[in-house]
Formats: C-alpha cells, structure tokens, sequence
C-alpha cells in the first residue's frame, strides 16, 4: 500500500489506550474550546481549525461547548445553528471513531462510556468540588 505524501490530509498515529481513558477522566479540567471573536465567520474557521488538527482534547472540549450552546438555544426558544451542528457532528465523528478503535468498543458506545464517569456528558460536566 502506497500512501501519499502531497495530501492535505493529516496522519498521525491513534493515541493509546491508556492516553484515552486518562483524556475521559480528564475531560472536566479541559479548558475551553471556542472562537475568541464573535461571528459566524470566526466560528467557522476556528471549528475548522480545531477538526482539521485532529487533537482529541481539543475536539472533546469542542463537543462539550457546541452542546452547551445548543441546550442553551433550545432552553431560550432560539434556533441551533446548521453550521454548529456540522461541526459537531465531524467532530463526535473524529473523537469518538478513534476512542472507539482503541477502547474496543463501538462508535455508538463511547458517549456512554464518558457518561459513566461523567453523567451529563456533553452538555454538563461535573460541579467543581466545594472548597472547604
């Protein structure tokens, strides 16, 4: 098998299996994942950035703002951007698949795992702990 190396396409390899399941546990502490300027624009280029770089933590605290975003509009009456929920898509696309590949386990199945850990997975994360 021959693999291209003109291609716009970027390889890398998978992450590990212990890399996914320390990301999983360390999904509340990511920090934010969304456009500094205001606009449609803006947010497009930046949800293209943040796909076309493929890094799992950046696509999962992506995932976890777009979903905030969308409960948000749906809770105000608002309608949820098409553009949103593209980039949403591609991105549970990229992040889940390769959870996925090296967890074992299907697709489908990996927005429940981080549910396990983490109930509300996207759309809530964990409160932070009370300081005593």
């Amino acid at each position: 098998m021959l693999t291209p190396v003109d291609t716009g396409v970027l390889m890398r390899p998978v992450i590990t299996r212990e890399a996914a399941l320390a990301l999983i546990q360390a999904i509340p502490s990511l920090p934010p994942c969304k456009p500094e300027q205001a606009g449609v624009r803006a947010a497009r280029d930046f949800y293209h950035q943040v796909v076309m770089r493929c890094e799992c933590g950046e696509l999962a605290a992506m995932i976890h703002n777009v979903c905030r975003k969308r409960a948000w509009a749906v809770r105000h009456g608002k309608k949820v951007s098409q553009m949103d929920e593209r980039y949403l898509k591609r991105a549970e696309d990229q992040l889940y698949g390769e959870l996925a590949a090296v967890l074992g386990t299907e697709r489908g199945q990996v927005a429940e795992l981080i549910r396990r850990s983490w109930p509300g997975w996207p759309e809530k994360l964990p409160e932070p702990a009370a300081e005593a």
